[in-house]
């Protein structure tokens, strides 16, 4: 095998599949890098059996190949390379031979036959969206799922598609994140958990231009983007919970006890309340009156910080505690300037809700109180 390529194809390729390499295994195959060179491209593949993300490169090929490679020392390699274009030769015995200007490197690999096949998708019921509108819709929720590997059909990302809808939820069991959109078209219902590793390498890779195409298998799920790069993904399996029915229904505005705010100024107050926060001391104060808010913090042995927010609230006066993490990572996903944050008692959920016009959908943010520390 033998081609020619520039260091910034190359750099991105490698920074695209990285992310499906196997830090621990037992199989030191699935620590490498399949690459393959035919006719003007090659194809770089990395897998950790839950995972698989191919990406496609144009090259000059002048002798069609394969290699595996160890990923993360040909990814250092490349890293520092000068500027350039990079030829790339494999010999016999497996050694991988890189050039580039007056500096040269010789990398032992390993053979394509023990690397594991990444699945096709053949012929299977897909629908195609924009990247930008996708990228949009997981950053939203994401950021809601859970990190307790012993609740592991939490660890991912609820992907649900019915009359002309798609459905992203993600919860941790202490708030949830719900966002819809309309569809171009209508598919056969689906409901399905995309674990928490393949929507971080999707928020990775998504663009802002261009098109994705989601494939659905029995047991996995495959993402296109653009004929460059394809994630292919096992399932969760399990069901997720029962979510619906904890979700308030929105009550006639003049009814509902809203506080109508400046999302940036609330964000800063909430930031700076944060700051004295501590392991066993994770809640901060949030105390309502008529058209002033009040949040504050104290903790014995660091001491006291008190913020004034005037906004506009009808509701009953009330006193109720959040943990800011909780707070802040919703703020900084809200589009308005200012937000409207549903509070109707110190021991029922807040609730953030948002109309997207672009996408013809709503956003939808649960997070449960907090007991004051």
């Amino acid at each position: 095998m033998k081609f020619k390529v520039s260091k910034s194809v190359l750099t991105s390729a490698i920074q695209t599949v990285e992310g499906a390499v196997a830090t621990k295994t037992t199989l030191p195959i699935l620590s490498n890098v399949l690459i393959e060179a035919s006719k003007d491209k090659i194809l770089f593949n990395t897998t950790d059996l839950d995972i698989g993300i191919i990406y496609c490169a144009k090259a000059e090929v002048i002798e069609e190949g394969n290699i595996t490679v160890p990923a993360k020392r040909f990814a250092d390699i490349v890293r520092e390379l000068p500027e350039g274009e990079i030829t790339i030769t494999v010999r016999k015995n497996f050694n991988m031979i890189i050039d580039c200007d007056s500096c040269s490197f010789r990398l032992i690999g390993l053979p394509k036959e023990e690397f594991p096949t990444i699945p096709k998708f053949n012929n299977k019921e897909n629908i195609i969206l924009p990247q930008a509108v996708l990228k949009k819709l997981l950053k939203k929720v994401s950021f809601a799922m859970s990190r307790d590997e012993t609740r592991y059909v939490l660890n991912g990302t609820l992907f649900m598609l019915k009359n002309k809808i798609l459905r992203l939820v993600a919860t941790d069991g202490r708030r949830l994140a719900l966002i819809e959109s309309a569809l171009p078209l209508e598919i056969n219902k689906k409901e399905v958990i995309i674990p928490i590793k393949t929507i971080n390498e999707l928020n990775k890779i998504l663009k802002d231009e261009g098109q994705v195409k989601i494939i659905f298998s029995d047991n996995q799920i495959a993402f296109e983007l653009d004929g460059t790069t394809t994630i292919v993904s096992r399932l969760i399996e399990g069901e997720f919970p029962s979510y619906e029915q904890i979700i308030p229904k929105e009550k006639q505005k003049e009814k509902q006890e809203k506080i109508h705010i400046e999302k940036d100024r609330l964000l800063s107050a909430i930031k700076r309340a944060s700051l004295f926060t501590s392991q066993d001391s994770q809640s901060i104060k949030l105390d309502v009156f008529k058209n002033k808010l009040v949040i504050s913090k104290m903790t014995p042995d660091i001491g006291e910080v008190k913020e004034e927010i005037t906004m506009d609230y009808k509701g009953n006066e009330l006193t109720v505690g959040f943990n800011p993490a909780f707070l802040m990572d919703v703020l900084k996903n809200l589009q308005n300037e200012t937000v409207d944050f549903e509070l109707n008692d110190a021991e029922k959920p807040g609730v953030f809700r948002e109309v997207l016009t672009e996408e013809n959908g709503m956003y939808v943010y649960i997070v449960l109180p907090m007991q004051l520390v």
